[in-house]
């Protein structure tokens, strides 16, 4: 398997441990930036901007809308945000935290539906001090979780084998998205 390296057939310095390597240097992008943009340079608030595909945009609400993680833990892995670039839940206004609650439950559907998920792990990291990586913005995590995947600890190890392209995931939720 491409990216797949077995550390007892290399020159590595330690004993080998049995786990299997699979090296993702397209992370180091999101892994080594610790710069958190503020409303000039916010990746949430030009997103809707652009185009839908363009943006990784699935849905577009009044308040909020839905998109998916350019760095997912999971396929699928996808984020709800309102329009206003407010940075912690209080902020939101009622229409918004309502929005936000709507959306959510409508891609859990989508999601069920499409990419034959078994559950989800739902939450916002609020801050950077908590693990925002745009703590500026707020933003709910919807990742998809299946019998089969492999836990959280590739989240911990920062490695996660993703099956399906964004673009490809995107057209096939956003295709299935109910509309009004």
């Amino acid at each position: 398997m491409d990216g797949v390296e077995d550390l007892g057939s290399t020159a590595a310095v330690g004993e080998p441990d049995g786990m299997q390597r699979l090296w993702v240097p397209h992370r180091m992008v999101y892994v080594a930036d610790q710069h958190q943009p503020d409303h000039h340079d916010c990746p949430f608030c030009e997103a809707p901007a652009r185009s839908d595909a363009d943006a990784l945009i699935v849905a577009r609400g009044e308040t909020a809308y839905v998109l998916l993680n350019l760095f997912p833990y999971n396929s699928g892995h996808l984020l709800v945000c309102p329009y206003r670039h407010v940075s912690m839940y209080d902020e939101a206004t009622p229409e918004e935290v309502a929005e936000i609650a709507a959306l959510t439950q409508t891609a859990m559907r989508v999601a069920r539906e499409v990419l034959g998920c078994h559950g989800f792990n739902i939450g916002m990291n609020q801050g950077q001090i908590a693990g925002a990586g745009v703590a500026a913005h707020l933003h709910q995590h919807i990742v998809p979780r299946w019998e089969s995947d492999a836990n959280f600890f590739p989240i911990i190890a920062q490695t996660k084998a993703l099956p399906q392209l964004l673009g490809d995931v995107r057209e096939s939720l956003a295709a299935a998205w109910p509309h009004p």
